[in-house]
């Protein structure tokens, strides 16, 4: 197993990029690591080459510049190369915490879709409060835009990575909305749920809230790109509010309300990591011919080596196959 690594991408590249991978590298010894980026940079920061091969580049793209027109002018950025390296067979996946935008062009123009998936989307894995177990939930961004078949393909590839990389037998399917009857909602996930209830393929459970979501009503939720950026947005923010609302009121509450934190502070610290998703590995772009995965631009070594054990399940669980196989039988079938 071969990862393609944009290792310029970030705002703490390429430090965080390169120890995450070291650490990872203690856990997964056997897999391989191509690093795109600035050798001169790059090259202090290793403490151990094994399996780690230096693709030397300067150029990268910003997280201010324009995806479509950076990657097709910026042929020899890291993400770029790195893409490049996936589509040609060189490495099995690609990561990057870069420009996210940059990514999602570099998985649609170079690395290339799943024949009859038209529009890949954002998977995340998400936590459950008070679960070590998480629930998968597509698109989150990728489009401002879909049509219901495009949530069917969701609702499937969200099944497959619950299945295959997640462990779960038998994944229960829910189709974000704002009430639980049949009937709710807007033209869009109306016509979605008459097909998601005519698909047998998945174990869908209907209409779910966003208010039960974090709750584990279910294990793959699925919605259009525009909402599901929406509700990812409000989620982080909502976590970070409750923990400055925390700190603000322990230092309000004078010296009894410190020593009360000090005992709490182990607590605090779990409910801090409980609502931090970035433990469950990073964003997939789904669809694609191999795993392209993105990890948040502010992102530590921790998060990096988690993406990295996320992408060695992908690849020894055979997802990307299977799913090329299902959607080109599928049309065979059509």
């Amino acid at each position: 197993m071969k990862i393609a690594v944009d290792a310029m991408g970030g705002d703490f590249a390429p430090k965080a990029i390169v120890e995450g991978v070291l650490l990872a590298q203690e856990k997964v010894p056997e897999m391989e690591f191509i690093l795109y980026g600035d050798e001169e940079k790059i090259t202090p920061l290793l403490t151990s080459k094994k399996n780690i091969t230096i693709v030397h580049t300067t150029e990268k793209i910003a997280s201010d510049d324009e995806p479509v027109r950076a990657i097709r002018k910026k042929k020899q950025a890291s993400m770029v190369l790195a893409a490049q390296a996936v589509k040609n067979g060189e490495a099995d996946a690609l990561f990057s915490a870069g420009n996210t935008g940059a990514l999602l062009a570099c998985g649609l123009l170079i690395v290339g879709r799943i024949k009859n998936i038209e529009r890949p989307g954002l998977l995340s894995t998400l936590p459950v409060v008070g679960s070590e177990a998480g629930f998968d939930m597509l698109d989150l961004g990728a489009n401002a835009e879909n049509r219901p078949e495009h949530l069917v393909n969701y609702a499937i590839l969200g099944s497959y990575y619950a299945k295959k990389v997640r462990h779960i037998k038998n994944p229960r399917v829910g189709l974000l909305n704002n009430g639980t009857e049949p009937t709710k909602g807007n033209e869009l996930t109306k016509e979605t749920y008459e097909l998601l209830a005519k698909e047998e393929k998945i174990n869908f459970i209907g209409n779910v809230e966003s208010r039960d979501i974090l709750k584990g009503v279910c294990d793959v939720v699925v919605t259009d790109g525009f909402t599901g950026n929406a509700v990812l947005k409000s989620i982080e923010g909502t976590a970070m509010a409750l923990m400055d609302v925390l700190k603000t009121s322990i230092k309000g509450a004078g010296t009894r309300g410190k020593l009360g934190a000090l005992m709490l502070k182990p607590a605090l610290y779990n409910v801090k990591d409980s609502l931090d998703y970035s433990s469950h590995g990073g964003a997939v772009l789904f669809g694609l011919k191999a795993p392209v995965i993105k990890t948040h631009g502010a992102t530590k070594k921790e998060a990096v080596a988690q993406t990295i054990y996320q992408i060695k399940g992908m690849l020894e669980s055979n997802l990307i196959p299977d799913l090329v196989e299902y959607f080109e039988k599928t049309e065979k079938e059509a």
